[in-house]
């Protein structure tokens, strides 16, 4: 199964669609959000993807902070008020989704109410994301599949019976195209904790594209869910991780985005093909390096071969030595030198 989104299909046998996530690492400043869209595009993202919200739609005035909000932010300030200083204006997402489409990259947010989807929508985005913290969100769901756009759903803090009814609340709207990534919901995530071959069991379970949110320090896993098969990569990246703010210290910088984003090119190159053969350039050497049936000393004519007058050596360009039995008991039809290749037309 594959799914469009703009330009870029994604699905098996796809390049991966790496989505550069600069979240709320912006800090509410529409410079600082410019500045990351051209980290992303020159790091080599397919996407570049903020978060859309009114912190009044989100949360309570007294909601609990997150433990890793604990050790990354002011410990006077509340969820909310956090929530408040990462607010874009809707005049925000206007310029920044023109300069995405300037800079040709893909501009996509994840939406955490419904005021915040149509507004997305307005702006013409491909596709709608939604947050780990929303899968049991329904009425949330519903409203960003009626929209009949590709939804890409992150399955953190789930079990796998929460990922089926989320499924479900998606296809009853009617919308097929949906891209399920496993992901681990905390920042940063411990290695020891990512269950990366859970990728296997959304995949046989649901039969959706699968990838894969990454909020470890490195990007090891990432690399590794390539050979799991994610067609879809998404990574927090920060233009310097001692910037002030909740997701700075999980996020990648911008040259380390960009050794990422090269390195799953590298190994989607590295994978290539299940089909198992010789490649273009290893043929040559398959006359070089393999070896052939040579006479181990001088054959005159008329003799009848032993194993111990023949032997096996490079170059590979005469009889395979796989044949090495059958050449024992056949009869030199001309003399033959130490050393000389064995021919069918010299024995017989």
């Amino acid at each position: 199964m594959s799914i469009k989104i703009a330009n870029r299909t994604i699905g098996e046998g796809k390049p991966c669609f790496i989505i550069a996530e600069a979240g709320v690492n912006h800090n509410g400043d529409i410079k600082l959000a410019k500045q990351l869209i051209d980290v992303a595009k020159k790091a080599g993202a397919d996407a570049v993807k903020f978060q859309t919200f009114t912190a009044e739609k989100v949360s309570t005035r007294y909601a609990e902070k997150a433990e890793y909000l604990k050790k990354t932010t002011n410990k006077e300030e509340s969820h909310y008020e956090i929530l408040r200083k990462q607010e874009l204006s809707e005049k925000a997402h206007v310029e920044l989704k023109k300069y995405a489409d300037s800079q040709k990259i893909i501009f996509l947010s994840t939406p955490y109410d419904k005021e915040s989807v149509e507004l997305l929508v307005r702006l013409g985005i491909p596709a709608l994301k939604v947050s780990s913290a929303d899968i049991t969100n329904y009425p949330l769901l519903t409203h960003i599949a009626c929209q009949k756009l590709p939804v890409i759903l992150s399955t953190g803090m789930s079990t796998l019976g929460e990922i089926e009814d989320a499924v479900r609340v998606v296809k009853n709207t009617g919308n097929e195209q949906l891209i399920l990534l496993h992901c681990n919901f905390n920042y940063p995530a411990r290695i020891e904790d990512i269950n990366l071959m859970a990728m296997n069991t959304l995949k046989q379970a649901f039969g959706f594209p699968v990838g894969y949110s990454d909020h470890t320090m490195n990007f090891e896993v990432s690399l590794a869910a390539i050979t799991l098969g994610a067609v879809v990569i998404e990574k927090h990246f920060t233009l310097n991780r001692n910037l002030p703010g909740a997701d700075h210290r999980a996020s990648l910088e911008p040259c380390e985005l960009k050794d990422m984003i090269a390195r799953i090119r590298n190994v989607e190159l590295a994978l290539g093909s299940p089909e198992k053969r010789p490649t273009g350039e290893e043929i040559p050497n398959r006359k070089i390096s393999r070896r052939s049936i040579v006479a181990a000393i001088s054959i005159p004519k008329g003799i009848v071969i032993t194993d111990n007058m023949i032997d096996t050596k490079r170059p590979g360009t005469g009889i395979s030595p796989k044949y090495f039995a059958g050449i024992v008991g056949l009869k030199t039809i001309s003399d033959i030198k130490k050393d000389e290749l064995i021919t069918w037309h010299k024995v017989g």
